[in-house]
């Protein structure tokens, strides 16, 4: 099932992808929801960040192909860090560059949208705590990133945390597409069958040192091809079965 959340003139509001249409739901989408009888045309919506969420968790160093681009040896344990919600932003919203004289990077991901609360939750059981899928983009300052020596700053400007306008929740994360263009050009082309920690693995590994919470994000690390950015860039996110994700730089 696709769901997406859009503006209306009475709000935001959530909604079940049919085709071209939107039929919108009930607020309580990681719940009991039902239709409400209104339906839109998707071609004309105005897309809101499917969730506000509480916690944005990122998984770095998480591809084979990554690891070797940057001769790297491959992590033991997944490598997590923290970046602020008020990073995010979605579809056609415009990344802001503060810095613009830094090199800036993109980093297209898979993204877990956690559906309901858990701690301690095995491998066994992690999927009965996943909504769905979606797709990031880890904009990331490497100046700032070198010069702190961890990732909070870097990663946690306003705008630095597209999602996508879309969560998909029937989806088989193990072996996806992923795809990154700027203006056009592929930058990024690679499967998610590189994790090298999976999806149980990391829900486990997250859920061990905090309680997730319904709405939660989970960024699963980038694939080779990370690049720099600038102002006037127009980047476009591909994942396989989930959609599109695009948005400008300025």
């Amino acid at each position: 099932m696709r769901f997406t959340k859009f503006s209306t003139a009475t709000g935001e509001k959530y909604g079940v992808i049919e085709g071209n249409l939107v039929k919108e739901i009930g607020d309580n989408v990681f719940g009991d929801w039902s239709f409400t009888g209104n339906s839109y045309s998707l071609e004309e919506l105005d897309f809101c960040p499917f969730v506000k969420p509480g916690k944005v968790i990122a998984i770095g160093l998480n591809y084979r192909s990554h690891a070797e681009e940057l001769n790297m040896a491959l992590p033991d344990e997944p490598m997590m860090f923290m970046v602020s919600p008020s990073a995010v932003i979605t579809e056609g919203d415009t990344v802001i560059l503060p810095h613009p004289d830094h090199q800036i990077d993109h980093e297209a991901e898979l993204v877990i949208v956690i559906g309901k609360k858990g701690r301690d939750i095995s491998e066994e059981n992690a999927f009965d705590y996943v909504f769905g899928y979606t797709i990031g983009n880890d904009v990331s300052d490497r100046v700032l990133q070198q010069k702190d020596q961890q990732f909070t700053r870097a990663k946690s400007f306003h705008t630095f945390k597209p999602i996508g306008p879309i969560v998909e929740t029937e989806l088989n994360p193990s072996n996806l597409a992923i795809q990154l263009k700027v203006n056009g050009e592929i930058k990024q082309d690679s499967n998610t069958d590189q994790f090298i920690h999976d999806i149980p693995k990391l829900i486990k590994f997250v859920s061990e040192v905090m309680t997730l919470e319904p709405g939660d994000l989970i960024f699963t690390g980038t694939p080779e091809g990370v690049a720099p950015i600038k102002p006037g860039d127009t980047m476009e996110i591909s994942i396989e079965n989930i959609g599109t994700l695009t948005n400008p730089v300025k």
